[in-house]
């Protein structure tokens, strides 16, 4: 239970924390932290909660990265379903809280896109379904390395957290224009199911490119990089 709690914990720190930064402070006027804020906020969630609750659950806080530290060998098939589940819980109600806070500015409207996942019309720059699965699900494959690479037996220790949410930073900044950047399905559902309409239909390409990029990335590090 320890395990679960610090994965609902930490995801829901960076949804809220990642997606939050874009809800209200991407845009804010003439203040506002634009791409490269959003950006570093998604990386300091990892980065933080990393140091906060990696050591009891393995810091994974997305289905993605569960799934790709399984296929690394590193993470028990026992485990996936409790840990997507506490994923997709804390995600959830991190966007949930987003909601109640939007919903009660004094000059609401609608919640728009609310950060959420989208390709074709619904990406922020245009870019069509195939390019959004492609992007997804290398980034995703290069953020499963980090993450098995730095916290690899052989490398530096207590320095993974600052790799990892570095990494996750620069992907953000690679990828926003692109589909607004998941790498993360739990990140991506929750913000869908909130936003609605053509969202939640193009949610799909949010969970198949992340888990075979990951699942791809976690063989990979298996067969060539793990041992001597």
């Amino acid at each position: 239970m320890k395990k679960l709690f610090a994965e609902f914990f930490g995801t829901f720190w960076l949804v809220f924390g990642g997606c939050g930064s874009a809800v209200f402070a991407a845009g804010y006027p003439e203040l506002g932290i634009g791409f490269v804020g959003v950006a570093l906020a998604f990386g300091l969630t990892v980065l933080t909660m990393a140091y906060a609750v990696g050591h009891i659950s393995g810091g994974h806080f997305n289905p993605a990265v569960s799934f790709g530290l399984w296929a690394g060998g590193k993470f028990e098939a026992k485990d996936l379903l409790g840990y997507i589940i506490a994923q997709l819980v804390g995600a959830f109600v991190a966007a949930g809280a987003l909601y109640l806070i939007i919903t009660n500015k004094s000059d609401f409207v609608n919640i728009g896109g609310f950060a959420a996942n989208g390709y074709g019309d619904l990406s922020p720059d245009g870019y069509s379904m195939t390019a959004a699965l492609i992007a997804e699900f290398i980034l995703t494959a290069f953020f499963l390395l980090i993450i098995l690479g730095s916290t690899n037996e052989r490398a530096p220790k207590g320095f993974a957290p600052i790799a990892i949410g570095l990494g996750l930073t620069l992907i953000h900044l690679i990828s926003i224009p692109i589909t607004n950047t998941s790498v993360n399905p739990a990140r991506s559902t929750s913000q869908a199911l909130f936003a609605g309409g053509d969202y939640t239909s193009q949610l799909w390409l949010f969970w198949i490119a992340p888990i075979a990029g990951a699942i791809v990335a976690g063989f990979i590090h298996k067969a060539l990089f793990d041992k001597e």
